[in-house]
């Protein structure tokens, strides 16, 4: 870890190396401490597990802002969204939207953390409602602002990389909006590894805003990011955040290899896909991880988390709770650490399963 001192700006916790120092707000009864780190080389400070708000399986704005707040007093001050996340509703209109959620904890509380959100996917059915040009990005974070309540973005994510625009035209945009204070980083999710290189590559001979971190899937069950994601985050010192550590919940601890999906869940109403994947090398390292779960007698949805984040390269896991129990159940993943003989035979089976 980078020896650090009382007058720089990263005193007191580590860079993105995954070596964290525990300090600050304490949650629940049993005050286990949160732990923060930095954001690559930005000043963002943020709690290593992120609450993200695509709300897959909440249809209750009044929940969901219970969520976000409960969040928060848990100690996480990290809270990941996008102009595309709502509720789990048919409404069409924005108050279904988890920016506008957000929106109303951040009217009192904004002091107390830091935001994404992310421009890119198609927010409409028209042709001009999604990518990554000029006009959508600027026109979407005008938008995005007026729905979070708030005059900046911490973090503004392209979420998609847009094949059809010039990356030059969406790099100077995200520029645009740094130069003019409202936005505070940028950074991008879905991207490959020459697709953030070559970003960074135009951003440093443009002078332009670069990339601080990049967002992408990842877990036991998809290690894709170590091929070539992971020796860029070291060389490039970016933060990253990984999402779907529980890969759709097939690390939940619902589902069993060699056993059918229990009834009402979402594999199985993908049950076609789910018998799909859960065979091969993706039914053996899930075997594995629930053997070594039971073991320790720990919950498997910890376990998954704790794997994620013993990796130096991952600065913050995203947590994709749709309620306040599953949230504190992610949260339980702080209380312990895998040791090295289990993190190794976790580690042993290679396995690349992307699932959305």
């Amino acid at each position: 870890m980078a020896k650090l001192t009382d007058t720089d700006p990263h005193a007191g916790v580590a860079y993105s190396t995954g070596e964290f120092i525990s300090f600050g707000p304490l949650y629940r009864e049993e005050k286990r401490p949160m732990q923060y780190t930095y954001l690559g080389k930005s000043d963002l400070k943020v709690s290593q597990i992120a609450l993200g708000l695509g709300l897959r399986g909440q249809s209750s704005a009044e929940e969901a802002q219970r969520l976000i707040e409960h969040a928060i007093d848990s100690g996480i001050n990290f809270i990941d969204c996008a102009n595309k996340y709502r509720l789990k509703t048919d409404q069409a209109d924005a108050h279904g939207s988890s920016e506008e959620i957000l929106g109303r904890v951040l009217a009192t509380r904004r002091d107390e953390v830091v935001i994404t959100s992310k421009v890119g996917s198609d927010v409409g059915p028209g042709p001009e409602e999604r990518g990554c040009s000029r006009r959508h990005i600027l026109e979407q974070a005008e938008r995005s602002l007026q729905k979070l309540r708030t005059d900046y973005i911490d973090l503004y994510l392209l979420h998609v990389f847009d094949p059809h625009t010039p990356l030059e035209e969406t790099l100077q945009a995200m520029d645009e909006l740094v130069q003019s204070g409202k936005v505070r980083y940028v950074g991008c999710s879905n991207y490959q590894a020459w697709q953030v290189c070559k970003g960074l590559w135009l951003a440093d001979r443009m002078d332009w805003a670069p990339f601080a971190c990049v967002q992408n899937n990842y877990s036991l069950l998809n290690r894709n990011l170590e091929r070539e994601m992971f020796p860029l985050i070291r060389d490039q010192q970016l933060g990253a955040m990984v999402f779907s550590p529980l890969a759709v919940g097939l690390l939940s601890g619902t589902y069993l290899p060699g056993e059918p999906p229990p009834q009402g869940t979402l594999w199985d109403l993908r049950r076609k896909e789910y018998d799909s994947v859960m065979q091969g090398a993706v039914a053996t390292a899930l075997k594995t991880a629930i053997e070594i779960a039971q073991k320790g007698g720990h919950a498997l949805t910890q376990l998954a988390y704790n794997w994620v984040l013993a990796h130096e390269e991952v600065s913050v896991a995203i947590a994709g709770a749709d309620t306040i129990e599953q949230l504190d159940d992610v949260l339980g993943a702080l209380d312990w650490k895998l040791t090295e003989e289990e993190f190794t035979e976790l580690s042993r089976d290679f396995v690349e399963l992307m699932v959305w």
